[in-house]
């Protein structure tokens, strides 16, 4: 039985009303993303035209996603928002806090006894709030959720970047911070900036090698990673509808990787058999009888330039494979010109470890494809040359490959099956090196790969690709190898050729699954006691923020000013510190400390302008705050890119930072900011970043008089008596300026819902 069939239902019930009275308002035809935005208008916003990239509007998403890492710090901000349940369909999936060491048992034995504290909370206050709960080894948020949850034309919110998995099947799926959540599930309107819209026309067929993944891999290198910030990915043309559900999915998770705000792809046949093969004909048959809704209208596609704000055209029919990185996933390389750049940007040639799976990349389709490789490699007598790691989606995924003997295949040639979960995706990886340290290269068929991000080594090469490719890789053992044209040594000493990889889009025998791993709410969790140990150090009950004053935006000091890229990977790392993500004072302690110091080059090693000394930014945020001294914190293009874990905002809130000034940020990071109650601030001029010095005082002299579309005015007074001055701007609206007035977006949900 599918999950909310009701609530369905009565969205498709309503829909073609709904977007009629749209396209009537409109006056012209509708992308699809305007048909699900304009059809989940909360009823605080009403139905008219909003302006693209200016209006902020809010709406009322059909469900809640959360995982583990961060749904600790969500729900905890949930229980101080007085609601008794929650108000939307909402889950919590365990994936993120399971280490990839040894095997799939073995490691998630491991994680149950370590991370028992942390399930224990999360099963209780998902019991208590009426929350569905996947247990660990369910198998990854954002599979789960295409698996169960997602359905064309729908509007969801996750508390993972990644969520945008859900354009597999027609969603608008966003990923946001945890306070986000809490509006949504407290039954307040969710709020966001009226997106631009980017269309992408795919023509043509993938064959051969090119997979659904060369893509997003392809796009990523025209639109970089902040090209898509503030806009919606809708990707059409014969192409997109040749594509199969799951390869749908791999393309809009990761649009996370451009900075979109979300991807979507129209309702289709691929998406009706995805349904109906996992147990949701019921969801197929509404669908399919309201198919016109569920798309763009015909008008949009056949003249995209009218209503897209940008279009892109990509030819399937010669699209290469791919290869990202490394240490960005929009640097973009054609196979064809690959092993060039590897010799001639010192790449490490050979490839140590090549890992398949992931929320990315775990479909039947894309495992079966690289089977085909595994089962290749053993015919023509050849053996896997470097390190090979196989990581499911979902239990449900494990259970029918390995029932077609599409484990076993992989194990021939030595491949090691991890549990269903995040693992080396985020840097959960016990990886086997016998130096941590020293420079070589991996490659994965993850969404990202940015420094330290898999295994915390900075000497680390992570490249991207599709799981054929990373397949191929792993059994030739080379950076410079080209499965599409170079021969490989087998073990007679015979040239043999990889043929190109095979698959099916669906189990032929079906999907099958003994324990999926779902575990539903009680009905009535009034009497759920939901503990906390005070001694814990997992796990922390929340103090509300206070609100930052016209006074203490007076003479701070600078904490740290960021140089380059800086992503929440160096903000609030992940790896090690997932371990804390429910305990606000201990993760704090990783605060901006993998960012780099403008002023020495150097991570975690800043000037504490009171002492003279140098010192761990946490240390030097936290003498500054115990000493009531606000501090202040500069940054370069795109701060915040990569997570939505709020973490990122919240620990320096935590720390006394009370402002943020960067050249631009990242969507979900500046919402992050806000909602906490800070200053996420911009310059005018991005040339006035080079003014600041690390012993200045900054004050923001006009905070008081802080309105929309207002900037506001910076003062650097410098130690030897000079001073600078310019004007920073903001995209706050009143509603915005609202939660710092109040300390918080949650200070002012209380108050709300205790009227």
């Amino acid at each position: 039985m599918p999950f909310d069939l009701d609530m369905i239902a009565a969205y498709y019930k309503s829909l073609p009303a709904k977007v009629e009275a749209a396209r009537k308002m409109l006056g012209r035809p509708m992308t699809l993303a305007e048909k699900i935005l304009y059809t989940h208008l909360h009823e605080e916003s009403p139905l008219q035209e909003y302006k693209k990239g200016k209006d902020y509007v809010f709406f009322a998403p059909d469900r809640v996603a959360m995982q583990d890492a961060t749904a600790q710090m969500a729900l905890l901000q949930f229980m101080v928002a007085g609601r008794d349940k929650v108000a939307v369909p909402s889950t919590v999936h365990c994936d993120h806090l399971i280490q990839a060491k040894v095997g799939a048992d073995e490691d998630l034995a491991i994680a149950n006894d370590v991370n028992a504290e942390v399930y224990d909370f999360l099963t209780s206050v998902s019991n208590k709030y009426g929350i569905g709960f996947w247990k660990p080894g369910a198998g990854i948020i954002h599979q789960i959720v295409l698996e169960n949850y997602a359905f064309p034309g729908g509007m969801m919110i996750g508390t993972d970047s990644h969520t945008p998995n859900g354009a597999g099947l027609g969603m608008i799926a966003i990923g946001v911070g945890g306070a986000d959540a809490v509006d949504v599930m407290a039954g307040m309107p969710w709020e966001l900036k009226m997106p631009k819209l980017i269309g992408i026309k795919l023509t043509g067929k993938l064959s051969g090698w090119t997979s659904s993944k060369d893509v997003i891999l392809k796009v990523a290198g025209i639109l970089t990673v902040k090209g898509g910030t503030g806009a919606i990915v809708e990707y059409f043309g014969e192409g997109a509808e040749s594509l199969s559900c799951t390869g749908k999915g791999t393309i809009g998770n990761m649009g996370a990787e451009i900075g979109a705000t979300t991807s979507t792809f129209g309702y289709d046949e691929s998406m009706s058999r995805y349904l109906r093969a996992t147990d949701r004909a019921e969801i197929a048959d509404m669908a399919d009888k309201v198919a016109e809704h569920l798309t763009g209208d015909a008008e949009c596609y056949a003249h995209p330039e009218k209503y897209f704000d940008q279009v892109i055209e990509i030819d399937l029919s010669t699209l290469e494979p791919h290869i990202n990185g490394p240490y960005t996933p929009d640097r973009a390389w054609p196979i064809s010109e690959f092993a060039a750049a590897v010799k001639e940007h010192d790449f490490p040639p050979v490839l140590e470890v090549g890992l398949i799976g992931s929320c990315t990349n775990s479909s039947y389709e894309d495992l079966d494809r690289a089977a085909s490789l595994a089962r290749q490699a053993k015919a023509k007598n050849l053996k896997v040359k470097s390190e090979f790691t196989v990581t499911p989606g979902s239990e449900q995924i494990r259970y029918t490959v390995e029932r077609d003997g599409i484990l076993e295949a992989f194990e021939e040639i030595g491949g090691v099956v991890l549990a269903n979960a995040c693992g080396p995706c985020i840097g959960q990886w016990a990886r086997h090196t016998d130096d941590p340290n020293r420079a070589n290269s991996i490659i994965t068929s993850f969404n990202r790969n940015f420094a330290k991000r898999n295994d915390g080594n900075a000497a680390t090469r992570a490249f991207v690709a599709s799981p054929e490719l990373v397949t191929a890789m792993a059994i030739s053992g080379s950076m410079t190898f080209n499965p599409l044209t170079d021969t490989l040594t087998n073990e007679n000493g015979e040239q043999v050729k990889l043929d190109p990889p095979t698959g099916v889009e669906l189990p032929p025998k079906g999907f099958a699954v003994e324990d999926a791993g779902f575990i539903a709410p009680m009905e009535d969790g009034s009497g759920v006691n939901v503990s906390v140990d005070p001694n814990s150090d997992r796990i922390q009950l929340l103090t509300p923020f206070k609100p930052i004053t016209q006074n203490q935006v007076q003479d701070m000091r600078v904490l740290i000013k960021a140089k380059g890229k800086c992503t929440t990977d160096h903000i609030s790392m992940a790896g090690p510190w997932l371990t804390y993500r429910g305990h606000l004072e201990n993760i704090s302690q990783n605060c901006y400390i993998g960012a780099i110091n403008y002023f020495n080059d150097q991570a975690n090693k800043v000037l504490n302008a009171e002492t003279g000394e140098y010192g761990p930014v946490p240390d030097t945020a936290l003498y500054y705050r115990n000493n009531g001294i606000g501090s202040v914190i500069f940054g370069e293009e795109n701060l915040g890119e990569g997570s939505s874990r709020e973490h990122a905002a919240m620990e320096p809130r935590f720390l006394g930072v009370h402002a943020v000034i960067v050249k631009s940020f990242a969507r979900i990071h500046e919402t992050n900011l806000k909602k906490q109650g800070m200053l996420a601030l911009t310059f005018v001029n991005p040339a006035d970043y080079e003014k600041v010095r690390q012993d200045d005082k900054v004050s923001i002299i006009d905070f008081d008089s802080m309105a929309p579309g207002k900037n506001l005015t910076v003062v650097l007074d410098h130690a030897d008596g000079t001073q600078d001055r310019f004007e920073v701007a903001h995209t706050y609206n009143q509603a915005q300026i609202g939660w710092v007035k109040a300390g918080s977006a949650l200070n002012q949900i209380k108050e709300e819902l205790a009227k």
